[in-house]
């Protein structure tokens, strides 16, 4: 057994998940409070302080005005609230419920590169040649555990919480995998890694100019990859049942949806098996479009701790961009209906999605004829 490889993949695991993802899905909730104050001219969480901290004359009223410790206090109350489990709910998929929607996030950060090499690791937990058939795998997953919950609720609206997200989850995920295709077409290759890498030194798919050598074939092919970006952003939305396609859990008919009867820290499972999610995609993005940990000026690939360190650095910053456009969206957008969400799925997105992978299909074999 290959020791090295065990304990380096350990820590990049225990690192990964819980000193970064389960930190970003806490603070995550907390951005959003703040925005959505924001842009709707009120203050967001400002309250909550710890007594030694609160005590330090300069940091603790600055941190306490942010509200920099409300993900510590939600989190201590939903460990806190009583679990109530109602005796009509099938018991059994009821519990397993909320796991199966938090798991496939974590699974699937697992084959993103977020950094190129930090000394002589790379800075991705499983460097698989077919990553984004992995992902892809992993992320259909997620639809069992909110039809699970719908089910095993036993009660009317949960159950057709769960309904909507199986139509609607299965149908934007065939528009999102079709998106992808151009991206695999122009980079001959299904690892991630070697995806950003090409685009390092190329351009990246969706800013074709941020590249440290120009190429022809790049620009030409810039208007399907700007297709492909906006069909997978937009599936993403749709997947992580955010607005404006929050339709599972649309308050206004189905009370909270699949999560109706949940409470305590099943109910948290959920919320953060959502945001931990819109990570994922906004990681996604960041990778298939954007040159992941990729920046022009800087060394690639890294050779030394600081550079490895920047790529990390410039690899979290695009991914938070994306959350904010996640959490803007939200406030800004109404609700779909149920027609539209539909049609734009099944009637817009896989004929475009079709027709933007002939286009990208022809454009690359009159270029490689030439």
């Amino acid at each position: 057994m290959d020791w090295n490889f065990v304990i380096f993949s350990t820590l990049k695991i225990l690192c990964v998940i819980f000193l970064a993802l389960m930190p970003m899905v806490a603070y995550a909730v907390l951005a959003e409070r703040k925005i959505s104050a924001f842009i709707q001219d009120r203050v967001g969480p400002n309250r909550v302080s710890l007594p030694l901290i609160g005590g330090i004359p300069i940091i603790g009223p600055f941190l306490t005005r942010w509200g920099v410790w409300q993900p510590m206090a939600d989190g201590l109350k939903a460990f806190l609230k009583e679990d109530f489990t109602p005796n009509y709910v099938r018991k059994a998929y009821f519990w397993l419920a909320p796991a199966l929607t938090m798991t496939p996030a974590f699974l699937t950060i697992a084959v993103i590169p977020f950094g190129s090499n930090l000394g002589n690791q790379k800075m991705v937990i499983a460097d698989l040649n077919v990553g984004i058939l992995y992902t892809f795998g992993i992320v259909s997953l997620g639809v069992y555990g909110i039809v699970l919950a719908g089910y095993a609720s036993n009660s009317k609206y949960p159950f057709l919480g769960g309904i909507r997200s199986t139509a609607q989850m299965i149908s934007y995920e065939i528009a999102m995998g079709m998106s992808v295709i151009p991206v695999f077409l122009v980079a001959g290759d299904l690892n991630l890694s070697k995806i950003v890498e090409r685009q390092a030194l190329e351009g990246w798919f969706a800013l074709p100019f941020m590249a440290q050598q120009q190429t022809l074939m790049s620009y030409l092919l810039w208007p399907c990859a700007m297709i492909s970006f906006f069909i997978f952003l937009v599936s993403a939305f749709a997947e992580t049942n955010r607005l404006p396609f929050d339709l599972p859990e649309s308050e206004t008919e189905l009370v909270a949806g699949y999560n109706t009867e949940y409470s305590s820290i099943k109910f948290a499972l959920f919320f953060m098996g959502e945001y931990a999610n819109m990570i994922a995609a906004s990681c996604m993005m960041v990778t298939l479009f954007f040159g992941g940990w990729s920046l022009p000026g800087l060394a690639t690939p890294a050779n030394t701790i600081l550079a490895g360190l920047l790529h990390i650095g410039v690899f979290v910053g695009k991914m938070l961009v994306f959350m904010v456009l996640f959490i803007w969206v939200r406030w800004m957008l109404p609700r779909f209906r149920y027609d539209q969400l539909m049609d734009l799925g099944w009637r817009r997105f896989v004929p475009l999605a079709l027709a933007n992978i002939l286009v990208t299909a022809t454009v690359l074999l009159l270029l490689n004829s030439k």
